[in-house]
């Protein structure tokens, strides 16, 4: 009896691992910004983001708009808060939802990283011509969706 063995799979070659190669060495290029400058984690900087987007979120609003789990935002909001740099509030219309804030020195930090972290990301781009550029915005979003659409709700991972 011969027992047949699954193909191999070359890691290198397969797309989940390429991308997720990609998304970090991208994250670590960016991510050197926000932490030299100001000591800054990935999740820390992720919140700032989701807040500056969305003022007024709920941890899980900022879960769900920064794609980090609810321990990595609590985490986070702490970080910031002890920085002064979020503020935590009763929500508006139920007192046991907090909302979430950037405080003004926090608004300022952002402000401040947001024209060196564009730096980075053109940096990043520059090796690309702008038909590139256009062929792989449109490869994300396609990606993006079919990824979705086998996955719809994230907290079943």
């Amino acid at each position: 009896m011969t027992v047949e063995l699954p193909p191999s799979l070359d890691m290198q070659r397969f797309y989940p691992y390429r991308l997720t190669v990609l998304a970090e060495a991208v994250s670590r290029m960016v991510s050197g910004v926000y932490r030299q400058r100001y000591g800054l984690s990935r999740q820390a900087w992720r919140v700032m983001v989701a807040l500056a987007n969305r003022p007024d979120a709920t941890a899980t609003d900022v879960a769900d708009y920064s794609t980090l789990d609810k321990m990595q935002v609590s985490r986070a909001v702490a970080e910031l808060e002890a920085r002064d740099l979020v503020s935590r509030s009763e929500g508006e219309h139920d007192r046991r939802t907090k909302t979430l804030r950037l405080t003004p020195s926090g608004r300022r930090l952002f402000d401040d990283l947001v024209p060196l972290v564009v730096e980075r990301e053109r940096q990043l781009l520059a090796v690309l011509d702008a038909e590139e550029r256009a062929a792989l915005d449109r490869a994300l979003a396609k990606l993006l969706a079919q990824a979705r659409s086998f996955s719809p709700d994230r907290d079943e991972d």
